[in-house]
């Protein structure tokens, strides 16, 4: 459904549709209607705020449970960000819609894989190269909800987060903000490594290319391809990736990342997916599921 702008619930992604040909911009691709949902009148100054940015508007009247269980009139949002004691969240709209979607560095998957996921010897570690001795700086292309940003970060990678999408940027700046405020000193440090960029990569790759600014490492992980199988793919990424729509311009940002990286660029694919950009990589490393493609400018120190 397309929303017109200035509707009240009108959210301007920036996610395009493919570029022309003359490389300028096309249209915007899947507006979305979305609402700012609080009840707590404490929390309601930040999420006026939040609304302000997303050019969305706050309901302190309806609860989440009734907007969650009911049928959507066609006017009415897709997705409430929900703001209460427990953070930010995305909520899908609707009766039979799957659970809310948090940024949580504190507990729950991300807080296990820090403390019981393998340090170094991840997958993501050996690829990016990572040495607890040896810090490196990261530019993460494609952040999302910032989980391998974080891993590189607990390893003591210097991360630079990069995320186009305003709400999936607004959830992440919200769970760094929690975890910054925590009373994990350990988690704290972490966090105080990634700084978020809510900006287009292309753009930013662009930039640091015609400034000649390095970074040590580039990672990119491009919205997956579709799955011939949709139960592959749990129900909640199902409504993430209806908000961040698809990667489309992935390709050209290898080439890009190619001459900002000083040492590599590494690329997360599914397992059986086409190399990006048709770029054969100096070498991989496979998992079960996905692998990683590394293409080696220079050595490590």
């Amino acid at each position: 459904m397309r929303v017109p702008k200035g509707h009240p619930f009108y959210v301007q992604d920036v996610r395009y549709a493919a570029r022309a040909k003359d490389g300028g911009r096309g249209e915007f691709i899947n507006p979305i209607m979305l609402l700012i949902s609080c009840l707590d009148k404490h929390l309601r100054p930040k999420a006026v705020l939040i609304a302000k940015q997303l050019n969305s508007s706050v309901d302190s009247t309806r609860s989440l449970k009734d907007l969650y269980n009911r049928s959507l009139p066609k006017e009415q949002p897709q997705f409430a960000l929900v703001l209460d004691e427990q953070g930010l969240a995305l909520q899908q709209l609707g009766k039979k819609t799957p659970g809310p979607i948090r940024v949580d560095f504190e507990g729950g998957s991300v807080a296990h894989r820090r403390k019981f996921g393998g340090g170094s010897g991840q997958m993501i570690a050996k690829a990016v190269g990572v040495k607890l001795s040896r810090p490196l700086s990261v530019l993460d292309c494609t952040a999302g909800l910032g989980k391998d940003a974080f891993v590189l970060a607990s390893l003591g990678c210097d991360m630079t987060l990069l995320e186009r999408t305003p709400i999936v940027a607004t959830l992440l700046q919200n769970g760094l903000e929690r975890a910054l405020g925590s009373g994990d000193y350990d988690l704290q440090a972490i966090c105080q490594r990634m700084n978020l960029v809510p900006q287009d990569s292309l753009a930013y790759l662009q930039a640091r290319v015609a400034e000649g600014n390095k970074m040590d490492v580039v990672y990119l992980d491009p919205m997956f391809p579709e799955r011939t199988k949709s139960a592959q793919i749990k129900k909640d990424m199902l409504a993430f990736h209806s908000i961040v729509g698809a990667d489309e311009d992935a390709d050209n940002l290898l080439p890009l990342a190619r001459e900002v990286a000083r040492y590599r660029v590494v690329v997360k694919r599914p397992r059986k997916a086409p190399f990006l950009n048709d770029s054969q990589p100096s070498y991989q490393l496979e998992g079960k599921t996905s692998r990683y493609d590394i293409y080696v400018n220079g050595k490590l120190p």
